[in-house]
């Protein structure tokens, strides 16, 4: 049978009402302001810094390195946010995000960081091409 979005999207108003539709979105808003700070703020403050230090050049190793330093603090920073966010998304085990905080908390520290590897697999290649692309753009398009 072929099931579509929306086909999808009455069938969980119905059963779960709409506001079933918006599960997740807060932990996931702070997972995404993370996520930018992570990335952004991580790769030009190491850029700036190994750049003075004099550990890195202004070239594609150096970017390749800034970028895998923020994308490795961007795993780090998010990953507790999305462990909250997917618990949360998967249905009624818990009545809200801070339930599912404080339960996640009882399992221990560790349990924040379920599936990092695999997050970070995902994202760190990510943030390594887009800088180094917007590196090599903001070399042939300079700005005015």
């Amino acid at each position: 049978a072929v099931v579509s979005t929306q086909s999808t999207g009455m069938r969980i108003v119905r059963s779960e009402g709409v506001g079933a539709l918006f599960r997740g979105v807060g932990p996931n808003c702070g997972r995404a302001a993370l996520m930018n700070i992570g990335q952004v703020a991580f790769y030009d403050q190491t850029k700036d810094t190994l750049l003075r230090m004099e550990l890195i050049g202004d070239n594609t190793g150096g970017h390749f390195v800034c970028s895998f330093i923020a994308g490795t603090a961007a795993t780090l920073i998010t990953q507790p946010f999305d462990v909250v966010k997917t618990r949360v998304m998967q249905g009624s085990r818990y009545s809200g995000v801070v339930q599912c905080i404080v339960a996640t908390a009882r399992e221990g520290p560790r349990s924040f960081y379920k599936g990092f590897v695999p997050a970070w697999v995902r994202l760190a290649p990510q943030t390594i091409l887009t800088w180094i692309i917007l590196e090599k753009l903001r070399k042939w398009f300079p700005a005015a």
